[in-house]
C-alpha cells in the first residue's frame, strides 16, 4: 500500500520535469532572435533536449546510486572521465552564476524606478559582487538550505511567468502585432536564419539550453507506475509544456519591444512597456521586479552549495590535492574551500562588467562560455550510453531504448552530438570574434585542469584525505 502511495502520476511527473527547466532567464534572448525563435526551439527539442531525457532515462535506472552524469561517465569510461565531468559540471557554474546574478542590478533599477542606474555596467557588477559574497557567507554560517524551500522558484518563475502571459496577451489583443518589434509581420522566410538576420544564430546556444537540467528527470523513473511507457509519455508532454510557455512568452515580449533595443539581462523590460501600452500603473513593474530579485538571490544561494559537494566527494575519492582542502566540511556539509574558490572564480568572471560597457554583449559571452562547457557534460554522457552498451551489455536496464539491439540507443547518441556540434559551431561563427575567441580559450583551459590534476594523481592524496577524516570522526 505505501510503495503505491509513493508513486507518481503521469500528470505529477510531467510537472516535476518542467519545473527542472522552468525559468524566465532566457525569455529575452529567446525574444530576441524573433519568428526563427520557433524553428531554433523545435531543432533544440528534437537535437538537444529529447535525446538528453531518453539517454538519462536508461542511465539513471541502470546506476540509481548518487552522482547522476558523473557516476554514467565513470562507469563508461573510467575515473579520470567521471573526475572531468564532476568538475565540468562545477566549474560552469562561475560564468553561469555570473550571467544569473546580472539581473540583480536591473531589477533594483525597476524596483526603484531607475532603469538607467540599473544597466550602468559598473551597477551590475557591484551587485553582482555584493550579493554573492553576501549569499556566500551566510551559507557558510548558516544552514540555507532550510531558507527559503520552493519559495525561490515561486517567486524568480511561476508567478512572473503567469504575469508575463497575462499582460502580453492583454497588450497584443490591443495593439496588434507591432510592424516595428523584434517579430514584425509574420513571413516563411522569417523561420529561417538568413543572411539579414544570422546574427540571430548567436541566440542559438541560449535558446538550446534552455532545456539544460533535462538529464534530472530520470530519478524519478523509479517512482513512476509503469515507467517505460509513463517516463517516455511524459517527457514528451513536459517538452511541449516548456515549448509552449517559452514560445508564447517569447514571442509576446518580441512583439513589444522594438527591434535592436532588447535587453537581455532585464526580464522586467517587457512588463514596463506593456504597463504603457495597458495603462496600468508602473508600481506592477516594480513589485515584479522586487519578487523576481528575492526569487533570484533564493536560487542562487542553492546554488551556492549544490554542486560543491560533488567536488568534496571527488575530493574524498582521492582524486583532487588534500592540501586543497575540498574533503573538509562544516557541521552543515558544506566544504568552505570549495565555496570560497568558487566564489573568487566567479568574481573575476564578474569583472567582466567592469571592462566591457556592452552589457548584451557580456551577458552573451557569459551565457555561451556555460553552454559550451555544459555541452562537454552531455557530450561525454552520450558516449557514455554508447561505451555501456558495449562493455556491460548484461547490466538489468528497467527503461531501455530500444526492446533489442543497440540501433535506438546509437541513433539517439548521435543525435544529440550532432545537434551540440551544431549549437555550438553556429554559436562560435556568429559571435563577435573577441567574445568567440573568450569562449573557446575560457572552455579549454578549464577542460585541461582536470586532465593536468589526474596525471599528477598520487596515493599520497587518498592516505592524507583518509588520516583526515578520521581525526575529525
Amino acid at each position: 500500500m505505501d510503495s503505491q502511495a509513493k508513486k507518481l502520476s503521469l500528470g505529477t511527473f510531467i510537472g516535476m520535469t518542467m519545473a527542472l527547466c522552468a525559468t524566465v532567464r532566457s525569455i529575452p534572448s529567446v525574444a530576441a532572435t524573433g519568428w526563427t525563435q520557433i524553428t531554433y526551439m523545435v531543432f533544440a527539442v528534437v537535437f538537444f533536449a529529447l535525446p538528453v531525457a531518453l539517454i538519462s532515462g536508461e542511465l539513471g535506472t541502470m546506476m540509481q546510486a548518487e552522482g547522476g552524469p558523473q557516476l554514467w561517465v565513470k562507469s563508461a569510461l573510467g575515473e579520470k572521465w567521471g573526475f572531468v565531468t564532476a568538475w565540468l559540471l562545477w566549474v560552469q557554474m562561475f560564468p553561469g552564476m555570473v550571467m544569473v546574478a546580472s539581473t540583480i542590478g536591473p531589477l533594483w533599477g525597476n524596483v526603484f524606478g531607475n532603469v538607467p542606474l540599473g544597466n550602468n555596467h559598473w551597477f551590475i557588477l557591484a551587485n553582482i559582487l555584493g550579493f554573492y559574497w553576501l549569499i556566500t557567507v551566510l551559507n557558510l554560517r548558516f544552514d540555507m538550505a532550510k531558507v527559503g524551500g520552493n519559495i525561490g522558484v515561486w517567486l524568480g518563475v511561476y508567478i512572473p511567468i503567469v504575469i508575463m502571459l497575462v499582460m502580453g496577451i492583454a497588450a497584443l489583443i490591443k495593439t496588434g502585432i507591432n510592424p516595428a518589434g523584434y517579430l514584425g509581420t509574420f513571413t516563411w522566410e522569417k523561420l529561417m536564419p538568413s543572411l539579414d538576420n544570422l546574427q540571430s544564430l548567436q541566440y542559438f546556444a541560449a535558446i538550446s539550453f534552455v532545456y539544460t537540467g533535462m538529464e534530472m528527470s530520470s530519478v524519478f523513473i523509479p517512482r513512476l507506475h509503469d515507467a517505460k511507457k509513463t517516463y517516455t509519455r511524459g517527457i514528451f508532454i513536459a517538452l511541449v509544456g516548456l515549448v509552449l510557455m517559452n514560445l508564447l512568452n517569447a514571442i509576446l515580449v518580441a512583439n513589444v519591444v522594438p527591434n535592436g533595443k532588447i535587453q537581455l539581462s532585464n526580464i522586467t523590460q517587457p512588463i514596463v512597456l506593456w504597463c504603457q501600452i495597458l495603462g496600468w500603473p508602473t508600481i506592477i513593474a516594480n513589485i515584479f521586479s522586487f519578487m523576481v530579485v528575492i526569487g533570484v538571490l533564493i536560487q542562487l544561494s542553492a546554488w551556492v552549495t549544490g554542486p560543491s559537494k560533488t567536488m568534496t566527494q571527488v575530493a574524498r575519492d582521492g582524486q583532487l590535492p588534500a592540501s586543497f582542502g575540498y574533503h573538509k566540511v562544516n557541521k552543515f556539509g558544506v566544504s568552505r574551500n570549495v565555496v570560497l574558490t568558487q566564489s573568487v572564480c566567479i568574481s573575476l568572471f564578474a569583472l567582466l562588467y567592469g571592462v566591457m560597457k556592452n552589457v548584451n554583449g557580456v551577458f552573451l559571452t557569459l551565457t555561451n562560455a556555460t553552454t559550451v562547457i555544459y555541452a562537454l557534460v552531455y557530450i561525454l554522457i552520450a558516449i557514455a550510453i554508447i561505451r555501456l552498451r558495449q562493455t556491460q551489455p548484461e547490466l538489468e536496464r528497467p527503461y531501455r531504448l530500444g526492446k533489442t539491439g543497440n540501433g535506438l540507443a546509437y541513433f539517439v547518441a548521435f543525435l544529440l552530438l550532432f545537434g551540440i556540434v551544431v549549437i555550438i559551431a553556429a554559436t562560435l561563427f556568429a559571435s563577435d570574434l573577441t567574445q568567440a575567441v573568450f569562449v573557446v580559450i575560457i572552455t579549454a583551459i578549464l577542460f585541461v585542469i582536470p586532465l593536468i590534476i589526474d596525471k599528477n594523481k598520487n596515493a599520497e592524496w587518498i592516505e592524507q584525505v583518509n588520516m583526515d577524516l578520521a581525526l575529525n570522526k
